[in-house]
């Protein structure tokens, strides 16, 4: 029987997403490999043409088929599925299609050619000794470059003051993930707006407001598909996020309106064999909605959501679409009414310890019925030294809840952070004024 199992490469396959996608249906007629580790693939220096050559070594070697390349992660995951896939004859989404996602200036011009549901944008040169907001985009605003991680080098900045200080550091750090962008983006026929911009490039947008909201879907067969939105929710007064809800609260007026907005601008990118995420601003006051940024992908992050709720992880369809299968899946079928991903933050330095061990962690989950728990550092780890976190706080752990109402989902996360019992030592004053909600 497992000689027939379909042999599934998961670049970045870590540790917290396995049990998810063993949870999958079907999932005994699959075989999971791993393919480039979380830290090959994002930490320090990227070199997409190294990342490249290790892969086909793995792949290379493999004895058997090999049935479907798939990935969960942001640049370079997202393109090295579709340049693997082209290699290796398996299916996925064109390249060209993720660059216009990742590329968040090539997104905007794609954008706005079916949509007027973004906010003014344009770029800021970073060569100039000078550099000044582009004309017609006002403070507030945020910079950030064509592409980056899990929102690093992003900066709302309100005056000249704070925009001089944001371009110094883009400036000083957007090569790490700019420079092998460019190396993909050199792969590419691209548009004539495109000419000169490269994977280098700081965007500029006037920032949004209102209540943020995530949508995902997936494209099969020439059809875009929405199957879940998602209340995104931030810890007050800051923009760092608190928790991802699932099913959305908001009326099926403004559900109906995101759907149509994704699908018209998923269309335009030309995806087709994919799942993506899609995250939006609803501004309750005028009824209008903002998309923020197209993410060529499902989020990973939403996994256990979909399988409180709906009774199947999200990878569920990423896998189905990947062997080029029909990606219907079940809705409302789990045990839970309402799911969470709560963020659990400390906006201060700090050096975390008492971390619970794996099983003291299993003991956790086990005394509190709907709960996944993922602690972020390490026993004695500087904050600072946490890869792969936002510009304003540093993420301590993950904790996932299901219930049947809000208050329960508060409750659960409450009672996951008393029985973590984390410590903190050389934390700045204050540090953790907004680390509860």
């Amino acid at each position: 029987m497992s000689a027939q199992r379909k042999n599934i490469f998961v670049l970045g396959l870590d540790e917290a997403n396995l049990p998810t996608l063993e949870a999958v249906p079907e999932a005994g007629t699959y075989r999971f490999h791993p393919l480039l580790s979380i830290t090959e693939l994002q930490e320090g220096e990227v070199s997409v043409d190294d990342l490249m050559g290790r892969a086909r070594e793995v792949l290379d070697k493999h004895e058997g088929s090999i049935d479907a390349i798939v990935g969960y992660w942001d640049f370079p995951v997202s393109t090295l599925v579709p340049m693997l896939g082209s290699e290796y004859g398996t299916r996925t989404t064109s390249l060209e299609s993720v660059v216009k996602c990742e590329h968040k200036y090539w997104s905007r011009l794609e954008q706005r050619k079916v949509i007027d549901a973004y906010p003014n944008f344009g770029r800021v040169d970073l060569d100039s000794a000078d550099p000044q907001p582009p004309e017609g985009v006002n403070f507030p605003m945020w910079l950030k470059p064509a592409l980056a991680y899990s929102s690093e080098l992003a900066y709302g900045v309100s005056d000249m003051a704070e925009f001089r200080v944001a371009v110094g550091k883009i400036r000083e750090g957007i090569g790490r993930v700019g420079k092998p962008f460019d190396s993909v983006l050199d792969l590419l026929e691209l548009p004539p707006e495109m000419s000169g911009v490269g994977g280098q490039v700081c965007l500029a947008e006037e920032a949004m407001t209102g209540i943020q909201v995530a949508v995902e879907g997936f494209a099969y067969d020439g059809e875009v598909t929405v199957y879940g939105v998602l209340d995104s929710i931030n810890y007050p007064g800051s923009s760092s996020f608190l928790r991802h809800q699932y099913p959305s609260t908001l009326p099926p007026s403004v559900i109906r309106k995101l759907h149509e907005v994704s699908e018209r601008t998923i269309r335009q990118i030309g995806m087709d064999s994919a799942t993506f995420s899609i995250e939006y601003f609803y501004d309750p006051k005028t009824g209008d909605i903002s998309l923020l940024e197209i993410n060529p992908r499902h989020s990973q992050s939403h996994a256990e959501l979909f399988d409180y709720v709906d009774g199947a992880p999200n990878h569920h369809r990423m896998i189905r679409l990947a062997l080029g299968r029909d990606p219907a899946s079940p809705s409302g079928q789990g045990p839970y009414r309402m799911a969470a991903k709560w963020y659990y933050r400390w906006f201060g330095e700090g050096t975390v310890h008492q971390v619970p061990t794996p099983d003291e962690l299993a003991a956790i989950e086990r005394s509190i019925p709907g709960v996944r728990i993922d602690v972020v550092p390490a026993e004695g780890q500087k904050l600072s030294s946490v890869s792969q976190q936002d510009s304003y706080s540093y993420e301590i752990a993950h904790i996932f809840t299901g219930a049947d109402d809000e208050e329960g989902l508060r409750r659960k996360f409450d009672q996951c952070v008393a029985a973590l019992g984390l410590t903190f030592d050389d934390a700045a004053p204050g540090g953790r004024d907004r680390d509860t909600p």
